[in-house]
């Protein structure tokens, strides 16, 4: 998986659950469960937004890396 990210780290920080956290986003719980497992890249206007909501870059919250080609 490219995509990495630390939405359940920065939700520990503030002492906010999934649901709390969906409610502030505007999505589900069930999306930012998809979101933290990786299976569910997000929009890149929900990714501002629990940028927003976490006060930090959008780079603390996700990384993405290349994967290495087969050869």
């Amino acid at each position: 998986m490219p995509l990495t990210n630390t939405l359940k780290v920065q939700r520990a920080k503030l002492g906010i659950n999934q649901g709390e956290l969906g409610n502030l986003a505007g999505v589900s719980r069930q999306t930012i469960s998809s979101i933290e497992r990786g299976e569910y890249n997000p929009s890149i206007t929900l990714v501002l937004k629990l940028a927003r909501i976490f006060s930090v870059p959008v780079e603390e919250l996700f990384d993405y890396r290349e994967e290495e080609p087969n050869g």
